[in-house]
């Protein structure tokens, strides 16, 4: 598990004004930090099943979360991915 320290971190760089803890850009950096830390137990523990179940959980919720950043406003969302390094769940064409 992540210490305060470091999720405190997360969310300053993600903030969109001072006092900005639950913005849908400091969601998604959180998750995404989860996401990466949990990717590399499970390079070791193979067999983690239920650890697994909780990863898909949680690429699946901040898909969520960058869809509804999308629809809401496309420019933050494109600020998001850049700065996060992750693909774009939206196909555009």
């Amino acid at each position: 598990m992540e210490s305060k320290l470091e999720k405190s971190k997360v969310i300053k760089e993600n903030a969109r004004h001072e006092k900005d803890t639950g913005s849908t850009e400091v969601q998604v950096a959180l998750i995404t930090d989860r996401i990466a830390k949990l990717t590399e137990h499970l390079k070791i523990h193979k067999k983690d099943h239920h650890s697994r179940r909780g990863l898909f959980m949680m690429i699946n919720q901040r898909r969520k979360l960058l869809k509804y950043l999308f629809r809401s406003d496309s420019g933050r969302y494109d600020a998001l991915i850049a700065k996060l390094g992750i693909r774009s769940i939206v196909a555009r064409g």
